[in-house]
């Protein structure tokens, strides 16, 4: 079961990646995730820095899944990560990914304040604050190529895609493979394996 976050609990920084040219105390608080959460333990996380966390996962989660092509089409040759509604991260997306890309993709971030915004995103994450509009939003997204990232226990079982939640102070993820199958996303396998769940058929 989900809960919160203890903030007398010590913060492990981090996350797991692939092939991306990376300064070297990244590369260390990469490691420190990849274990960690290989060993069903997930990522420690306290007060604000949950938000660093989880803006590392998020870093991590578009390496792993790949979007069908028209869902790539733009002028730019970029990657967006979208935030709606009210931000909580707190400048911790931009620190995290700033800079970085994916293959020839540069990271690019947008904050929405209205969903119909939503248009060029390939990433949207849906912050705690906006849990009760969950439902209809991921009803207004249903099948289109966004991965939907949210927080809560019922995030995935409610149709998103990845829902962060907190267990024993630590960042740990669901993921509902249903919901992306039908959007045409695929998610690797390496990233199933780190799930604390996974819903829907999967190898």
């Amino acid at each position: 079961m989900c809960g919160t976050v203890n903030p007398n609990l010590p913060l492990t920084p981090g996350h797991p990646t692939t092939g991306t040219d990376l300064t070297a105390p990244l590369r260390l608080r990469v490691l420190a995730v990849v274990l960690l959460i290989s060993a069903g333990s997930g990522a420690y996380a306290q007060g604000n820095e949950e938000y660093q966390v989880k803006a590392a996962f998020l870093f991590h989660f578009v390496q792993l899944v790949d979007w069908p092509s028209e869902a790539l089409v733009n002028d730019e040759k970029s990657l967006t990560l979208c935030t709606f509604g009210k931000d909580p991260f707190g400048g911790a997306l931009e620190t995290t990914l700033q800079g970085k890309s994916i293959g020839a993709r540069a990271l690019r971030i947008r904050h929405l304040k209205q969903v119909q915004e939503v248009q060029g995103c390939q990433l949207l994450f849906v912050g705690g604050n906006e849990r009760k509009a969950d439902a209809s939003l991921l009803a207004g997204l249903k099948d289109q190529a966004i991965l939907t990232v949210g927080e809560g226990d019922d995030f995935a079982k409610q149709g998103g895609m990845i829902g962060f939640c907190m267990e024993n102070n630590k960042v740990r993820f669901d993921i509902n493979v249903d919901t992306a199958v039908r959007a045409k996303l695929k998610i690797s396998s390496r990233l199933l394996q780190l799930a604390r769940s996974v819903i829907g058929n999967h190898p």
